[in-house]
C-alpha cells in the first residue's frame, strides 16, 4: 500500500492538536510552530482542536495553560477556541456520538473485532512491546471473534482492535523524513481503536476528526511515524482522504532522552517564568527567527 495524498490540491487546512494532560513543553513549541509556519506560507487555515479524549489525565488547567502558551508564542490560528466561534466542535470530549458513527462504520465493515484480553494476558504473551512504540505487537488472540463484532451495539466493554493486513507494507512519503514504510503484523499488530471504559483511542479519533475538519497538512513529531501506518489503514477502510504528513525532527534533552511532560524544567511555562522571550524558546528548536512573534 503506497499512500498518496489526495487533499494536495485543495485549499491549505493545517492544525495544531495538543492534549491537556500536562504542561506543553519545548517540543511542543517547535511542532506547532511548524505547523503554524506551514499555515502562513501557504496562506491557508489554521485549526486548533483539544484532544482531551483522556478522563483521567485531561485537566481544565492544562487546557487553559496550553492556549497561553501558544499564544504568547505567537501562534495564530482561525478556527478553534479563543477567535470567537464555538469551542465544542474543536474539543474531542465533546465528540462521542462523531466518534460512535465512525465505529458502527468500522464495525460495519468489518474490519474490528472485540478483544477480551486482559493486560496479564498481553504480558504473558510471546510478543514482546515494539522499541519505542505506544503499544505492544498484539498477538491476535481475539481474532477469532472478528465475526461477533455486529452483535455489538456499543462498543462498551472490551477493547475493540483493527485487523491489520498481515505482511502488506504501509508505505508513505513523509514531507521531512522521507520515504516511509512499515510492514503490518510484524512493524505493529492489530491496534485498539475504542478502550474497554468507553474511550474512543487516539488513532480512530485523529483520523475521523482530520477527515471532518478537513486537514490537509498534518504537522506532527517523528515518534508518530509508526502512528500514521495504522492511520492509513484506517483510512483506507473508512474512505476518506488522504492528508499530507510532515513528521518534525524530535527535540531531545541533554542526556539524548526524548522530552515529554514530565520534562516540567524544560516546560513553555517554567522557561517563561526564567526569563526566556518567545524568540529565545524558538531559537532553541531552530524556529524561524525571521518572523517577528506578537
Amino acid at each position: 500500500m503506497q499512500a498518496v495524498s489526495t487533499t494536495q490540491h485543495l485549499p491549505y487546512r493545517g492544525r495544531v492538536a495538543p492534549s491537556p494532560t500536562g504542561l506543553l513543553h519545548i517540543g511542543h513549541a517547535c511542532t506547532f510552530w511548524t505547523a503554524y509556519q506551514r499555515a502562513v506560507a501557504s496562506s491557508g487555515t489554521l485549526v486548533f482542536r483539544n484532544e482531551d479524549l483522556d478522563p483521567q489525565r485531561s485537566k481544565a488547567e492544562f487546557a487553559q495553560a496550553m492556549l497561553a502558551d501558544l499564544r504568547w508564542l505567537g501562534i495564530r490560528w482561525q478556527e478553534g477556541p479563543d477567535v470567537g466561534g464555538p469551542f465544542a466542535p474543536y474539543e474531542q470530549s465533546r465528540r462521542r456520538e462523531f466518534y460512535l458513527h465512525t465505529w458502527r462504520k468500522l464495525r460495519d465493515g468489518g474490519v474490528i473485532y472485540p478483544c477480551t484480553c486482559s493486560r496479564k494476558d498481553l504480558a504473558l504473551s510471546a510478543a514482546a512491546p515494539n522499541e519505542g512504540d505506544d503499544e505492544p505487537l498484539y498477538p491476535g488472540r481475539c481474532r477469532e471473534k472478528l465475526g461477533e463484532a455486529t452483535r455489538h451495539d456499543t462498543p462498551k466493554g472490551v477493547n475493540w482492535r483493527f485487523l491489520v493486513p498481515d505482511g502488506e507494507a504501509i508505505a508513505f512519503d513523509d514531507l521531512r523524513q522521507g520515504p516511509q514504510s512499515f510492514v503490518a503484523g510484524r512493524d505493529f499488530g492489530d491496534f485498539v481503536v475504542w478502550r474497554r471504559d468507553d474511550v474512543p483511542a487516539y488513532q480512530l479519533a485523529g483520523v475521523a476528526d482530520d477527515a471532518a475538519m478537513q486537514i490537509t497538512d498534518v504537522v506532527r513529531g517523528a515518534d508518530l511515524l509508526k502512528s500514521t501506518a495504522r492511520q492509513l489503514l484506517l483510512i483506507r477502510a473508512l474512505g476518506l482522504p488522504v492528508p499530507a504528513y510532515y513528521h518534525c525532527d524530535l527535540v531531545r534533552d541533554e542526556s539524548g532522552e526524548r522530552l515529554a511532560k514530565r520534562h516540567d524544567a524544560l516546560s513553555l511555562r517554567a522557561l517563561r517564568e526564567q526569563g526566556l522571550t518567545a524568540q529565545d524558546v524558538l531559537r532553541r528548536c531552530g524556529g524561524n527567527r525571521g518572523q517577528e512573534v506578537e
